[in-house]
């Protein structure tokens, strides 16, 4: 059973920062990519910025420049910097641990953890 745990949510200011991690409790090099991903209230999950085997990685555009995602295999971690922040930032994050697989998408969740931001 693969459990991720994120960490490092909260209340911060507009322009302010955060710095997110997902624990995995497998090795994250199973994976052919660890993400994360946002839910606001009334919104769709949305797709934030993910870190695949290699180490490249992408991000949704309205986070790129800000954001960062950053992987450790020694510690089966996965970090979500996150600068200037905006009240449109405001969400639930979710730690994503994706396998391809033969045509097929394997996910695994974490719970979230909330960030808030106020102007």
């Amino acid at each position: 059973q693969v459990q991720l745990v994120e960490s490092g949510g909260g209340l911060v200011q507009s322009g302010g920062s955060l710095r997110l991690t997902c624990a995995a409790s497998v090795s994250i090099t199973n994976f052919n990519s660890m993400g994360w991903y946002r839910q606001a209230p009334g919104k769709q999950r949305e797709f934030v910025a993910a870190v695949h085997g290699g180490g490249t990685t992408n991000y949704m555009d309205f986070v790129k420049g800000r954001f960062a995602v950053s992987r450790d295999n020694a510690k089966n971690t996965v970090y979500l910097q996150m600068n200037s922040l905006k009240p449109e930032d405001a969400a639930v994050y979710i730690c994503n641990a994706r396998i391809r697989n033969a045509g097929k998408v394997y996910d695994h969740w974490g719970q979230g953890t909330q960030v808030t931001v106020f102007s």
